[in-house]
């Protein structure tokens, strides 16, 4: 131990100087009372817990969160599996429709999330002009300012953007299942539906867990998105954990950074249950090998 230790020293003092340090200060602060100007006044223990349990907006902005991270991530799974499937495929262009894929993931997501404000435009918006030069709607629609499409919208960009990862990770599983199995397959006779089912996505659970997961913790992480396409709308009605959280320290009435701080521990802890639930995933699936 001791000789691995000046080898493992400057990466553990790198862990300790941005992830556990600033989780101290996190707690330290959720257990602290702040003026509005962010001031330490005083410490109030499980205080702010307690405020937090008793906002009006929380069971709906938790409400959101889960329809957000959970239609993120069901429908960018179901769409990269298909995705994967194709490029995994030979066909000319291949190469180039890989480079194109990969393109969202690449690009900033401040940058993506305001080229999609100017696409849902009522006025302007190209979306707007394409659905009613079509027929399939009558007059254009506030995308991003009636209640009944923006929770849409946001899960439509969300979507986008994490395609490219997800489809990568599965492209990965893909190429890493041995072809005799196919052959195999076809030797019994099987379908192309069948062998699918039976072959292929059995052996391509442990990079769907993999995609799932991170997919979960990124989405739910996801400021950018959520806070470009909603920042036009007043009040809490459309956000998640994590806006509701910067606008309870910075934009609210409120100005409240230990209640805000409160929040982010509580944020810290879904995620860590959402690591605890792969590890344990990822343990039953070596267990069941």
């Amino acid at each position: 131990m001791r000789q691995a230790l000046p080898w493992l020293g400057p990466s553990l003092l790198l862990i300790a100087a941005v992830v556990l340090y600033p989780a101290l200060l996190l707690v330290r602060a959720s257990l602290s009372r702040y003026s509005i100007t962010g001031l330490y006044q005083s410490f109030v223990g499980p205080r702010n817990y307690v405020r937090l349990l008793a906002q009006d907006a929380l069971p709906a902005v938790a409400a959101n969160t889960v329809v957000w991270v959970t239609a993120v991530v069901v429908v960018t799974i179901l769409i990269s599996l298909a995705l994967a499937q194709f490029v995994n495929q030979s066909f000319p262009g291949r190469q180039l429709v890989r480079w194109a894929l990969i393109v969202p993931w690449a690009a900033s997501l401040i940058m993506t999330s305001k080229l999609f404000v100017w696409i849902y435009d009522y006025y302007f918006g190209i979306l707007n002009r394409v659905l009613t030069a079509v027929g399939f709607i009558d007059r254009p629609v506030d995308w991003l300012g009636d209640d009944r499409t923006v929770m849409g919208a946001m899960i439509a960009v969300g979507v986008f953007v994490s395609l490219p990862f997800t489809t990568y990770v599965l492209l990965a599983g893909l190429q890493a299942i041995p072809g005799e199995v196919y052959e195999a397959a076809r030797v019994d006779g099987a379908s192309g539906w069948r062998t699918y089912r039976a072959v292929t996505l059995p052996l391509l659970r442990p990079a769907l867990l993999v995609a799932a997961v991170l997919n979960m913790i990124y989405v739910f992480n996801s400021f950018p998105i959520v806070w470009t396409l909603n920042d036009r709308n007043p009040g809490f009605a459309h956000d998640t954990m994590i806006t509701y959280m910067y606008k309870i320290a910075f934009k609210s009435a409120m100005r409240d950074v230990g209640l805000a701080a409160a929040l982010g521990v509580v944020n810290v802890l879904v995620i860590l249950v959402a690591v605890f639930g792969y590890l344990r995933a990822a343990r039953w699936r070596e267990e069941q090998a």
